[in-house]
């Protein structure tokens, strides 16, 4: 059913490796249920600059959800210092100004190469390039965001089938309760009428079948059997329409339970009574698959 697959848990996983001159980039992700959307980064100083734009990104494709960010860096061998790259243009316009600087000297002491080499501009050291790791690692957080959005998508798939499984479950259960609901008020009315005669008691018929329709009245469960209609068939339309919609599911739960309330405390039948005890149970159970919807 494709309209689930828009439907997008909170809890997932991402991992995803990048190898650079600098060493190797892990990045993971890992995401749980929350009210809101809640991230933590754990980057090293290097890549510190980083977290606001991460914070940024994660925004604009998460809605809800407590996210964690780990990002390591893992040089190996020379990685840490890594080659020198020389300009040799900028070192011979150095050494021609310290020549130069030498003749006009009363000083003879030789000129030292390390020196030469800390001038601004001579060397750079390829794993000092901040700015070509940073955008390695910007990368891979963009992909490894990616994976988790379709994980988190692929988890919401099967949490709406369940949903909508045990949604089945429900409306077969107001449906059943709907049929039996005649025969149990009639029931219920021949018990009181057989009652008065088992007493032999003179009844006014007016007055008792005023205090019938009262308790009819009182019994009846259509209104509360058409509201729980009403919601599963907006939980359908919600879960087709997709998107953050967790927080709307969660309110249509309490609704749910509200109406099942309503419908044990009217039952005048174990059957009645049985049937609402299930539909608790289902609103339960669907309840806590929608805590991981987004």
């Amino acid at each position: 059913m494709n309209c689930l697959a828009m439907i997008h848990s909170m809890t997932a996983f991402a991992r995803e490796s990048l190898a650079t001159e600098q060493g190797n980039l892990t990045l993971e992700l890992r995401s749980v249920n929350h009210r809101y959307l809640d991230c933590h980064f754990k980057i090293p100083d290097s890549l510190r600059e980083l977290e606001g734009r991460f914070r940024e990104q994660a925004s604009k494709s998460l809605s809800r959800g407590k996210l964690d960010c780990l990002l390591r860096l893992q040089q190996q061998g020379d990685t840490a210092a890594g080659p020198l790259v020389i300009d040799e243009a900028r070192l011979g316009e150095v050494l021609k100004a310290a020549n130069l600087v030498a003749r006009h000297s009363a000083s003879t002491q030789p000129l030292d190469p390390l020196q030469v080499l800390q001038f601004p501009g001579v060397c750079a050291s390829r794993a000092d390039s901040e700015e070509v790791l940073q955008s390695a690692a910007a990368k891979l957080f963009a992909k490894a965001l990616d994976t988790l959005k379709e994980n988190r998508a692929r988890e919401g798939e099967k949490l709406a089938a369940l949903i909508l499984e045990r949604l089945d479950q429900v409306e077969a259960e107001v449906a059943s309760t709907r049929e039996r609901l005649p025969a149990l008020l009639k029931q219920q009315r021949d018990r009181v009428i057989a009652r008065i005669e088992d007493l032999d008691l003179e009844a006014d018929p007016a007055r008792l079948e005023q205090e019938l329709v009262y308790m009819a009245q009182k019994a009846d469960v259509d209104e509360e059997l058409d509201r729980l209609d009403t919601h599963i068939q907006e939980v359908r339309r919600t879960l087709k329409k997709g998107g953050p919609c967790g927080r709307r599911l969660d309110f249509l739960m309490q609704e749910f339970n509200r109406e099942a309330n309503t419908l044990s405390s009217k039952s005048t039948a174990s059957s009645t009574t049985a049937s609402a005890v299930e539909l608790k149970v289902l609103i339960e159970q669907m309840r806590e698959q929608i805590q991981n919807i987004e």
